[in-house]
């Protein structure tokens, strides 16, 4: 869910609950996190059962063979489909910040999009007597920290909801029209190569009860 730590973390030391802690108890046994999602975005989460497993997907992500496919809620009517090809300046945290390079040059980013279906709402924003949204599926190519969030702020289409990246007067529009206090970003499916038999395994995460109002907003059927 939105606004779960996959795992323990400086950044937020007064957190209690963990996405690693919590399967592991419900399974009753050690897993190994293979990747990781930001805390405000909601979807498909990999763990691994034991160390090879974890390498082998770990891999995988490392190497771009993982297929990922995320939906979100943008500000404005976005193109019908596209690819945003910007690099990315390397994100990392404070405590980084004394032992890295700041000049190193921007990494390779690539995300590909696809709008689903667009509304207009008769809610004046900022200059503009309505506000209009696309709800779309975006396809990272690369992993780059914050990628989907850095690239639609790129394309001034940032995601409703994004405390950092996006616009507050959208954001408190959708708390005060629609009840919704979160990152409408979703992990929806994710596509890898089983470690053992190397099968193509897709796993697909249902929509939580926000991204359920949008859809209903939007009159699509994901």
């Amino acid at each position: 869910p939105s606004g779960l730590l996959v795992h323990r973390s400086w950044i937020d030391k007064d957190e209690t609950q963990f996405a690693l802690q919590l399967v592991r108890d419900q399974i009753g046994q050690y897993v190994y996190p293979v990747h990781r999602l930001d805390k405000p975005t909601s979807g498909v989460l990999l763990f691994a059962l034991t160390k090879e497993c974890a390498k082998f997907l770990s891999e995988q992500f490392i190497n771009n063979k993982i297929q990922k496919s995320y939906l979100a809620v943008v500000r404005g009517y976005i193109e019908s489909k596209g690819i945003i090809d910007y690099a990315l300046k390397e994100q990392y945290d404070k405590m980084d910040d004394k032992r890295i390079n700041h000049d190193k040059e921007p990494q390779e980013a690539v995300t590909h999009f696809q709008c689903l279906a667009t509304v207009e709402l008769p809610y004046p924003v900022s200059r503009y007597p309505v506000a209009r949204y696309s709800f779309v599926e975006l396809k990272p190519k690369t992993g780059r920290k914050h990628q989907l969030r850095r690239h639609m702020k790129h394309i001034m289409h940032p995601i409703v909801g994004d405390t950092k990246y996006g616009r507050g007067e959208h954001n408190q529009l959708f708390r005060e029209k629609f009840d919704i206090h979160q990152l409408l970003l979703t992990a929806h499916t994710l596509t890898f190569t089983h470690p053992y038999s190397k099968a193509s395994i897709t796993l697909t995460a249902p929509l939580d009860e926000a991204f359920i109002k949008m859809t209903e907003l939007f009159k699509l059927t994901v």
